[in-house]
């Protein structure tokens, strides 16, 4: 039964992964906490996406624009350093709430309100979300859907918001992962349940290219809104 709760997340994780940027670690933080403490699952859910969203990255390299890459990676990772020490400190609970609260309202304006999705935010808006979603990764392993808002008003494509949404993660997942091993939150013995998820979600993620080319950016753009209020609903009753 564990090696289930191993497998089926991760492999759902690299479908949505592949479809929508982002959101492979919300999918297994549903299931993971039921076998493991949150900051090990939050770890071991980050780590198994390597490999998945290093094919992204490969997959889509030529649309990768490194300077939108660095400072916000720079302002993410600081957060989440200092971040990842506070899930023994903090009433997370509440945290689960507040960013499920945020995370329902942005889908809400951005699903009804015209051309939201395609302005540029200002720096200052676009700090704060860096803010919030290095905060989140470094308590919860979930990151993702401030920034995938943030890079995809940046960009003019689909595969130009994949390759650098899933450049970002790529330097994070490496950054995390080290803290996370520095602060004994990963160890070797969590090395097998991360094999059997990565195999899993590069299936997923297989999957997911196959669907892509079906589909068209209006509709993914919908699915990906639309995915961050169900987020948001998960993590305000559960």
């Amino acid at each position: 039964m564990t090696w289930a709760l191993i497998a089926f997340p991760a492999l759902l994780a690299g479908l949505v992964q592949g479809l929508t940027g982002f959101g492979a670690v919300i999918i297994m933080m549903i299931f993971f906490p039921t076998i493991l403490p949150i900051a090990q699952a939050a770890g071991i859910g980050g780590v198994i996406m390597l490999t998945s969203v290093l094919g992204l990255t490969i997959r889509y390299r030529h649309h990768v624009q490194l300077k939108r890459l660095i400072v916000p990676f720079l302002v993410y990772a600081t957060v989440a350093t200092w971040s990842v020490h506070l899930g023994h400190v903090l009433d997370t609970h509440l945290l689960r709430m507040t960013l499920g609260g945020l995370l329902v309202a942005l889908s809400l304006y951005f699903t009804f309100a015209k051309n939201a999705g395609a302005r540029r935010y200002p720096w200052y808006v676009a700090g704060i979300f860096m803010i919030i979603s290095g905060f989140f990764n470094g308590l919860f392993g979930i990151g993702g859907p401030l920034m995938a808002l943030y890079y995809l008003s940046l960009s003019k494509s689909m595969p130009e918001y994949i390759g650098n949404i899933q450049g970002f993660f790529l330097i994070d997942t490496f950054y995390i992962a080290s803290v996370r091993v520095a602060n004994g939150i990963l160890t070797v013995h969590d090395i097998p349940y991360i094999l059997v998820g990565m195999v899993a979600a590069s299936l997923g993620t297989m999957l997911a290219a196959r669907l892509l080319i079906r589909l068209d950016g209006n509709t993914i753009k919908k699915g990906i809104y639309g995915f961050i209020g169900l987020s948001g609903i998960y993590y305000l009753f559960f």
